[in-house]
């Protein structure tokens, strides 16, 4: 990877940190930050999803997982904020590593895998719910006390400028994968497993060091949410918003792409706040648009904004 290579990210995270300097009200940065920890999430699915060709509906159990840990360790154990996070963070890609090897072992792929991960993250959500640890159906709720030294800030600006710094972590990671031994052979599973293996590739290796890494990016959102709202439930926490929102923004965006993720963030959230002010804020109105959108991509090519761009230019 080249200095060229993170020329873009760079730019990207150089204009986009300006945004609190131009933007004060805490409606448009509630919607900022909201973005990015979907970005973030959405990052991860496309590490699995985009580069190597392992669609999962569960990413909930990934985002979930990382947001009761980072949780039930402050409130329950009295571990700092910090600390915390990054455990969160780590039992997420331990999740992911377990249910990569049970399914990948057992040979699962394509619509059978993403049933698997819908199945975990359904189990994690009724466990959840049940539990008397993460506060049953009460949810659990992270103590108030705003100081930075406990990951807590009176500005939203901090919290976006923190979420920034992941997003761009994240797409750093995301290019150097690109440029790696590992991301050309997470490719060629994707494209030919069959052939791969032929060729001497370690295909559960690879799919397993994928996963991991993308659980742990979607775990870091998941880690980011419950420390920005501060309280959890499990159909927040392992609802399939998540699962279908980190899935879908990708697609949107351009999967397979480094920036395709946030592209699709920023457009999904950007429509569904622009139709929740047209028509009200009725509940469930994001998961329709979201549905119509996902119909439309799949049914009509080309299936991302990307390619519609590069249409119109032919076009013109």
């Amino acid at each position: 990877m080249t200095a060229k290579d993170l020329l873009p990210i760079a730019l990207f995270a150089a204009v986009a940190a300006l945004l609190p300097l131009f933007v004060t009200q805490n409606t448009w940065l509630n919607f900022a930050v909201f973005t990015l920890i979907i970005c973030l999430a959405a990052q991860g699915w496309n590490i699995l999803g985009g580069y190597g060709g392992q669609y999962s509906f569960g990413h909930a159990a990934f985002f979930g997982t990382a947001a009761y840990a980072t949780a039930i360790l402050q409130m329950r154990y009295g571990m700092n904020a910090y600390p915390a996070f990054a455990v969160g963070v780590a039992a997420a890609s331990a999740v992911g590593a377990v249910i990569g090897f049970l399914s990948f072992r057992s040979g699962l792929r394509g619509s059978y895998f993403a049933l698997v991960t819908l199945a975990f993250a359904e189990v994690f959500r009724v466990l959840a719910n049940a539990s008397e640890v993460t506060g049953g159906a009460a949810g659990i709720l992270i103590k108030l006390d705003v100081r930075p030294a406990n990951f807590q800030f009176d500005s939203r600006a901090s919290f976006y400028w923190i979420a920034l710094g992941l997003v761009t972590a994240a797409l750093v990671v995301t290019r150097a994968l690109e440029r790696s031994r590992l991301g050309a052979q997470l490719v060629a599973v994707r494209e030919n497993e069959n052939a791969a293996l032929a060729l001497g590739v370690d295909a559960l290796r690879v799919k397993l060091s994928a996963i991991a890494l993308s659980a742990a990016i979607t775990g870091a959102a998941g880690a980011l949410y419950a420390q920005y709202f501060l309280y959890l439930d499990a159909n927040i926490a392992y609802g399939t918003w998540i699962s279908v929102e980190a899935l879908l923004a990708p697609i949107i965006g351009g999967a397979g792409t480094v920036f395709g993720p946030v592209l699709g963030g920023v457009v999904l959230h950007g429509l569904s706040e622009f139709t929740k002010t047209l028509v009200g804020r009725i509940p469930g109105l994001d998961l329709v648009i979201f549905g119509v959108l996902l119909i439309l991509v799949v049914r009509f090519p080309p299936r991302e904004i990307p390619g519609l761009i590069r249409m119109w230019r032919a076009r013109r």
